[in-house]
């Protein structure tokens, strides 16, 4: 004789039935609830768990990032008038170099916080030139060319702080 399986409900949506269950703690997910991993399926749960062992930063590291990228950015941004066009070459160094510049000063740890406030802050660091040029009321005309430059330099640096502190591989 076989027998029915009994019919099992996802440990999140009580009115989802479900065969799938997580590969870690063996709770069923539904489909919506699983995450793929390497290793096969997990729940939000285990997988939100294992996320935390990886975030290694402490407290004072955020305000070391939020300070380096900031204050790097700022200097870097001072320079793009100077360079014009080749503000598109020498933007990702300089975001590589802020970067690594916070990398060294956080001691390798590392969080998902703690790229996107890096990116955030040099966001911020590279953006005062044009606040300060637009405040001080010279003409909107004759900033235009060095105020895209600025705005490149800004989306470039940015764009290279998060990725290189969230660690993407392309």
């Amino acid at each position: 004789m076989t027998s029915q399986p009994s019919t099992i409900y996802c440990i999140n949506h009580p009115n989802v039935e479900t065969s799938l269950r997580c590969n870690r703690c063996e709770r069923p997910i539904c489909a919506r609830c699983a995450i793929q991993t390497p290793t096969g399926y997990r729940c939000p749960d285990c997988v939100r768990s294992q996320q935390k062992v990886f975030a290694t930063a402490i407290w004072f590291d955020y305000i070391a990032a939020f300070l380096i990228a900031g204050v790097l950015t700022y200097i870097g941004s001072l320079l793009v008038p100077r360079v014009g066009f080749f503000t598109i070459f020498l933007a990702p160094i300089a975001g590589g170099i802020v970067a690594e510049a916070i990398r060294f000063a956080v001691r390798r740890r590392r969080s998902k916080q703690l790229s996107q406030l890096s990116a955030g802050a040099a966001a911020l660091g590279s953006l005062v030139p044009i606040v300060f040029n637009l405040l001080t009321g010279f003409p909107i005309l004759s900033l235009l060319w060095p105020m895209i430059w600025q705005i490149a330099f800004t989306l470039v640096v940015t764009s290279t702080v998060y990725y290189r502190l969230a660690g993407i591989r392309l």
